[in-house]
């Protein structure tokens, strides 16, 4: 039990979205290409779990936590190991979102992918877009919406 009396690993559906619900999000064509070969080798079936733990449950969060920690120091500087980069797992899916927004995914896809609605997500994310304005006006300066300087 979690400390709000709740089970440890909660099974619960997508926030915000029907019973059963997903959503298609992409990923990097390697992961993807080391995920389906593990789901061929492994021979899993819809529902399976993709990792599971030595009796064949949910890993334990020690477990995800040890992995995490390893792979981090094994690819990352010291200096990054040791900043908040990727501290958590989760900490995956801000980078992530940052990113798509940072190469210039609309918004609207950004927030499809994440499921999230577009105020959330431009009210948690709009100060992390960086590097576009360059870009932007290029775009409206090849499109003639720029007035010419006098």
């Amino acid at each position: 039990m979690d400390r709000h009396g709740g089970e440890i690993h909660e099974k619960r559906d997508l926030k915000g979205r029907a019973e059963g619900d997903t959503r298609t999000v992409p990923g990097h064509p390697a992961l993807t290409r080391i995920l389906r070969q593990h789901i061929k080798d492994e021979q899993l079936k819809p529902g399976d779990l993709l990792f599971q733990g030595e009796t064949g449950g949910i890993l334990a969060g020690s477990v995800i936590r040890r992995a995490w920690r390893s792979a981090r120091k094994a690819v990352l500087s010291p200096h990054v190991y040791e900043s908040p980069t990727g501290r958590r797992v989760y900490d995956n899916r801000h980078t992530r979102l940052t990113k798509w927004l940072n190469d210039g995914v609309p918004p609207a896809q950004v927030a499809e992918w994440a499921g999230n609605s577009v105020p959330m997500l431009l009210a948690t994310y709009a100060g992390c877009v960086d590097g576009q304005l360059s870009d932007s006006k290029k775009r409206l300066e090849a499109a003639g919406d720029l007035p010419e300087p006098p």
